[in-house]
């Protein structure tokens, strides 16, 4: 019987699970994740307001309901956690599935200014991710930045303009619910240093935007101008032809009272944060061209954007995993068809799969051909793996080595105190935001 450990509980990981019981009618999986609840950015990542999306739960909740599938929570592998060398003694193979952790800087002056953030940060918080923090994001601010024009960008403006009617429903944690609707900010810059026809979003999120209750959206028609791919759009790809002419309809419609207003900005680059009584209140851009070969140039010419709140959404990247290899340039594990590679030889039990393989690239439905070619490496390899004696259950081995996982009674133990938290509110289900109340509620699975 093959036992697999899969680290990481999103996608990648659930659909590297699914794949392995699916091909494979004998194998054990455990699923394993630092944290005590499962999905990864389907719970952490995608905004609270996106229902449909979020939806995908049910699909990997029955994934980790599986007979042959076990999930175990709140472990932590790695650093301060289960040695990467422990987990090949514990199963024939592992699994990685670790994601991109951490977010791109700008590396400009003036980034690290109280009130600039990540909008990962800002993700995490209205997300309810046990790490985050709440350090005022919205406290006193009128003028938000949102640099970057992906659906990350697309997610923080929009949950900025939005208004508590309709993010009551949402599972939003209550402090975050609070503080976003005692918010004053008036106006969200959304700005990219290339041009519309290069934006990153895709056109349902942008459309969106523009359906946001007592919200204008504007663009500067002479912006969009600069795009040599604007007037004429035809040659252009089905999805950013879209987001052009979603573009030119706000840039041509005609002004309308409204409490909030949502700027798309293009064609200008961030240079630097600058400072006022120690905090952000404004960002510095210069204006780019196109160079004619898909990128910008600078021209030189400088505008200040007031803002009290910097958002930077400009990608993530992988960071290094105790015990694994990782490539810095790409920022992800080195491979061969998910088989994870030392100093360019295969490491026999050791597989990659998820954006920790491939970087962080497509959409949550890429994870599966993505995670289905990493285990059709593993399973070729089952008959040499399947060699090495393994010294029993891995979960017992964990537990006598202090570590108490929570199970999935744990984690349906802690969605049912979060039901009972949205009642107690008078909303629906409402998020525990902390790492004491998310433990707690598991723990009275076993009382």
């Amino acid at each position: 019987m093959l036992r697999v450990a899969v680290v990481g509980s999103g996608p990648s990981g659930c659909y590297t699970a699914q794949s392995l019981v699916q091909l494979d009618p004998s194998v054990r999986v455990d699923v394993l994740d630092r944290l005590p609840c499962p999905y990864g950015l389907v719970r952490y990542g995608v905004a609270p307001d996106h229902e449909k999306i979020k939806s995908l739960q049910s699909n990997l909740r029955t994934v980790l309901e599986h007979e042959r599938v076990r999930f175990l929570g709140g472990v932590r592998v790695g650093e301060d956690g289960v040695p990467a060398a422990r987990l090949r003694e514990l199963y024939h193979a592992v699994v990685y599935c670790v994601g991109a952790a951490t977010d791109r800087h700008l590396g400009v002056p003036g980034e690290d200014l109280p009130g600039s953030w990540s909008a990962t940060e800002f993700v995490s918080w209205y997300s309810a991710h046990p790490d985050a923090v709440d350090d005022g994001f919205v406290r006193d601010a009128r003028s938000a930045v949102v640099i970057g024009v992906g659906n990350v960008a697309v997610d923080v403006a929009r949950m900025l303009a939005r208004g508590p009617a309709e993010l009551s429903p949402t599972d939003m944690p209550q402090a975050a619910l609070s503080a976003l609707a005692a918010s004053r900010v008036s106006e969200v810059h959304m700005v990219g240093r290339r041009g519309p026809s290069q934006a990153r979003f895709t056109t349902k999120e942008l459309r969106e935007l523009g359906a946001l209750p007592d919200t204008e959206v504007t663009v500067d028609p002479q912006e969009l101008a600069l795009d040599p791919a604007y007037l004429d759009p035809s040659a252009l790809p089905a999805a950013p032809r879209r987001n052009v002419e979603v573009l030119r309809g706000w840039a041509t419609a005609p002004g309308r009272s409204a409490a909030r207003r949502i700027r798309m900005r293009f064609f200008l680059r961030p240079v630097e944060l600058l400072d006022e009584h120690g905090r952000v209140a404004a960002v510095r851009f210069e204006r780019t061209v196109p160079d004619g070969q898909g990128g910008v140039t600078g021209t030189g010419r400088y505008e200040d954007i007031a803002a009290q709140l910097v958002l930077r959404s400009v990608g993530y990247r992988g960071v290094p995993l105790a015990g694994l290899p990782f490539d810095p340039a790409t920022c992800t594990v080195p491979h061969l068809a998910g088989r994870v590679l030392r100093e360019g030889t295969v490491a026999p039990g050791e597989y990659v799969a998820g954006w920790i393989k491939r970087g962080p690239t497509g959409v949550i439905g890429t994870n599966r051909p993505c995670a289905k070619e990493t285990v059709t490496s593993l399973l070729e390899d089952a008959a040499a793996l399947l060699r090495r004696e393994l010294p029993g259950d891995p979960l017992a081995a964990l537990r006598a080595e202090g570590i108490e996982p929570v199970e999935w009674t744990g984690w349906c133990a802690i969605e049912q105190a979060e039901t009972e938290l949205g009642v107690s509110l008078g909303r629906s289900v409402v998020k525990l935001p902390d790492w004491e109340s998310l433990l707690a509620a598991a723990r009275r699975s076993t009382s």
